[in-house]
């Protein structure tokens, strides 16, 4: 038997696109159809960014400049080994510290292997974490269990750059931002911590400048940004003592045109937590990735590649511009359950046509990143029985600028 029909309650009508907000109808008010231009302002926003922008954190003075050396991390001689080797090796992750960190534990202990204590300069010259090393409340007390333990057996020194879970305030233990994360990785001077040595472990604190950061390095350099606490998306303002702060992207904009004046012939790296452009796990940055590019375009300064993570798996972007081929690589595989990814196609991954999505995969592990003066290698590491060759290994010609796999 057919379904038997109803009439409408009502005649239908045509629908028109609402310009207004409904703070009843839907649990936020920026669900409408109409373009944010043809909006009925409420409180001033058209937008959900503009409410986000407004919950922005705090973004905390550097020290020293924001500038380290090398040899401030590995010593000197650390530092000769890499030069007399003509090429720098590093690690790289992000998305590790949750729960009792398992997973990170065992990625730790898989980028162990990379270590032969006889090996000199082949060896990692550190691991660059690229935030969420600690993920949920009191994160001052849960440092030991998901970032010390996890790394017990990793001979490297750790750098990092704060994700937004670490940036987060959701309990007064985590009052003001940043502060266990500055406690470990910007301390002003080095020593093992009680959330190490209480549980026998000797790493000491890193002495970082600030929460963003760079590092002159041979064959490399490296910007550290700090994208703010939002689950979505990044930005390099804040918002410091009720006012907005600038602060990191003026320091930006000196440090690339320092980089330009100095004409150093090595590779730059840029990371942030959050990422430029991303597929599947997290959406892309788009108002943070044109505050750096206009940064970049002013100094006449562009990275050869861009470190992120936030979504938890690998993705790998090629962008054409400024003459130059850029990689761009999401790995956000440290420890956190795998998101699944959509596939990669090389095809363009933005409206400019000038980005192509070109490898993914959801898995957790971790990247091998390899400079010298010629070329710049990655490399990524599953995690377990894949651990025998690398996936999507890639090369970034120098002097040509130009990317092969």
């Amino acid at each position: 038997m057919a379904p038997k029909k109803y009439p409408p309650a009502h005649p239908p009508r045509a629908n028109s696109a609402s310009t207004s907000y409904s703070k009843s109808r839907y649990a936020h008010p920026f669900f409408l159809p109409a373009s944010p231009s043809e909006r009925q302002p409420i409180n001033g926003q058209t937008r959900m960014t503009d409410w986000s922008k407004a919950q922005l954190g705090p973004i905390p003075p550097t020290v020293r400049g924001g500038n380290m050396d090398l040899s401030e991390v590995i010593g000197a001689d650390g530092v000769k080994e890499i030069d007399d080797l003509g090429e720098i090796r590093f690690h790289a992750l992000g998305d590790s510290g949750v729960d009792t960190a398992q997973e990170a534990q065992e990625i730790s202990d898989e980028m162990a292997t990379d270590f032969k204590p006889d090996a000199g300069g082949l060896n990692p010259a550190f691991l660059f974490h690229l935030g969420d090393v600690i993920y949920g409340n009191d994160k001052g007390s849960h440092y030991g269990e998901r970032f010390y333990v996890p790394y017990k057996h990793y001979p490297g020194k750790i750098l990092a750059i704060p994700g937004n879970h670490d940036g987060e305030v959701k309990t007064p233990a985590d009052s003001p931002s940043l502060t266990a994360f500055r406690a470990n990785f910007c301390a002003a001077t080095a020593t093992v911590p009680p959330q190490a040595s209480g549980s026998g472990i000797y790493r000491e604190t890193m002495t970082e400048p600030g929460v963003y950061w760079f590092l002159d390095a041979p064959f490399v350099q490296i910007i550290g940004l700090y994208s703010n606490l939002l689950e979505n998306p990044g930005y390099l303002e804040g918002i410091t003592d009720g006012k907005k702060d600038t602060s990191q992207l003026d320091w930006l904009a000196q440090t690339l045109a320092s980089i330009k004046k100095a004409n150093q012939k090595k590779a730059l790296v840029i990371a942030t937590h959050h990422p430029p452009y991303s597929q599947s796990g997290h959406s892309g940055s788009t108002e943070m990735n044109q505050s750096i590019d206009d940064a970049c375009t002013k100094a006449g300064v562009f990275p050869d590649l861009f470190l992120s993570a936030h979504a938890h798996n690998y993705q790998r972007y090629t962008r054409r511009t400024a003459g130059k081929q850029i990689l761009y690589i999401v790995v956000g595989t440290g420890g956190m359950p795998a998101q699944p990814v959509t596939t990669a196609t090389g095809q363009p991954a933005d409206t400019s046509h000038e980005v192509t999505y070109d490898a993914a995969i959801s898995s957790l592990g971790y990247l091998f990143v390899t400079a010298s003066a010629k070329q710049l290698v990655t490399q990524f590491w599953q995690l377990g029985a894949q651990h025998t060759k690398p996936f999507d290994p890639v090369t970034l010609d120098l002097t040509t600028h130009m990317v092969t796999t």
